[in-house]
């Protein structure tokens, strides 16, 4: 156990400071003034002098990322399990689904404060309609192709249609369920930052902004860095959840389990 968490660990950490390293001799080999790059160590003391103020727009946004990824998923789930039982359904509604994921974000936000204010509403809306479309795919498939022999099988000792859902048709969908759930939470961040840069009064997207409008680069630069870290955070969770949650799925690597 301890030495897979090693191999998991150690390469990441490795290439990012390796990155972190080339990127700090760089900026100093050709003085690249801070204004265009500046230097990860002036990013980390211009993230510590601000450390107060870049903690409470990184709490607004995850508050706000929790809420929209918990909406999303429940819109998720309802959306995959209405087309999966009404077949004919998914066929009128699915080109419609992939539309609404083909609008671009910088389109649709503005859109939406126009029509619900500069609240939380537009904001949640923008959440629901990016990070449902992953769940309610990912878990369409898993409903769709569990086990055809035990469908079958259940089919002819005579259960019902509930019992099949519950007993086949869920649990098969529990690794696509995730799979999509690694993906929308990996987008909410995102999505909550371009709605906080559109129009908020708090987030690190609307920090970002003032950076931004100052050119106070190095600050832009520490935000940056708070939102690939609410990402990995988001995404590491949901990958802790799949763990904890699935645990007949066999490892990679372990005996008896399935190789890569």
């Amino acid at each position: 156990m301890g030495n897979r968490m090693l191999r998991n660990i150690v390469p990441p950490v490795l290439s990012v400071t390796v990155f972190l390293l080339v990127w700090q001799a760089a900026c100093k080999m050709f003085s690249l003034p801070p204004y265009m790059l500046p230097d990860p160590l002036r990013v980390a003391e211009r993230m510590a002098e601000d450390s107060s103020l870049l903690l409470k727009h990184v709490a607004a946004t995850f508050q706000l990322a929790l809420m929209g990824v918990a909406a999303g998923v429940a819109a998720g789930i309802i959306v995959a399990l209405i087309l999966h039982f009404v077949p004919w359904l998914r066929s009128a509604v699915a080109p419609l689904i992939v539309m609404s994921q083909n609008i671009p974000l910088i389109v649709l936000a503005p859109l939406l404060i126009m029509w619900f204010g500069f609240g939380l509403s537009p904001k949640l809306i923008l959440l629901v309609i990016i990070c449902f479309f992953p769940i309610a795919w990912s878990m369409l498939a898993g409903l769709r192709h569990a086990e055809p022999h035990l469908r079958e099988y259940l089919a002819m000792i005579g259960a019902s249609r509930r019992q099949m859902l519950l007993r086949l048709e869920l649990p098969a969908s529990l690794p696509y369920f995730f799979s999509g759930l690694k993906i929308t939470t990996t987008y909410s961040v995102s999505s909550v930052v371009v709605a906080e840069w559109l129009g908020s009064s708090k987030g690190i997207g609307y920090y970002l902004y003032l950076k931004f409008k100052g050119y106070d680069i190095a600050a832009a630069f520490g935000a940056v860095a708070c939102i690939i870290a609410l990402s990995l955070l988001f995404y590491g969770a949901a990958a802790l959840l799949e763990r904890l949650v699935i645990r007949w799925r066999p490892r990679t690597g372990e005996k008896g389990g399935r190789q890569a």
